[in-house]
């Protein structure tokens, strides 16, 4: 198992489907029946040689424009002053706790990704390690939203104490 895009690039399948079939009218990727028993058939997508070359070149090419934040929670965090403290805390453990979620997991798929070897031996030695430089990424973002959560908490805290 590895990180789904859909972890730092948010899509409906619909979207999805729709690109897929859109790429392979275009030919980057050929798509095949797979044929089940129990299930409906199912539709597998596999990369052609164009379409390496294009993710190659397209994965070369720096992005059109940085990264936008744009987050609801945060907005709400802007917004705080005069809202109930008690609300603004459960706020913030809630996104704490996402985010502890989201970081076990990630530390599971690390886990399975390294199969008992070092990082280092790992980042040396892997076919790919794309999933893995994507992968640290994640983690890095949420160990800083928990470390920004348990300071903004202890903040808090410290200008209005718990009743």
């Amino acid at each position: 198992m590895s990180l789904k895009y859909a972890d730092f690039w948010p899509a409906t399948p619909q979207q999805l489907y729709r690109e897929l079939e859109r790429l392979a009218q275009d030919g980057p990727i050929e798509a095949r029946v797979v044929q089940q028993e129990r299930r409906p058939n199912k539709r597998l997508f596999t990369l052609t040689e164009t379409g390496r070359l294009e993710l190659s070149a397209f994965a070369a090419e720096p992005p059109r424009r940085p990264a936008a934040l744009r987050d609801e929670f945060l907005i709400k965090i802007q917004a705080m002053d005069g809202a109930d403290p008690e609300a603004t805390r459960a706020l913030i453990e809630e996104r704490m706790s996402w985010a502890r979620g989201k970081l076990a997991r990630y530390e599971r798929v690390r886990k399975r990704l390294l199969d008992g070897r070092t990082e280092e031996h790992y980042l040396a030695e892997a076919e790919r390690i794309g999933p893995y430089l994507t992968l640290m990424g994640e983690i890095a973002f949420e160990t800083d939203t928990i470390r920004w959560c348990e300071r903004a908490l202890a903040i808090l805290n410290r200008r209005a104490p718990l009743s």
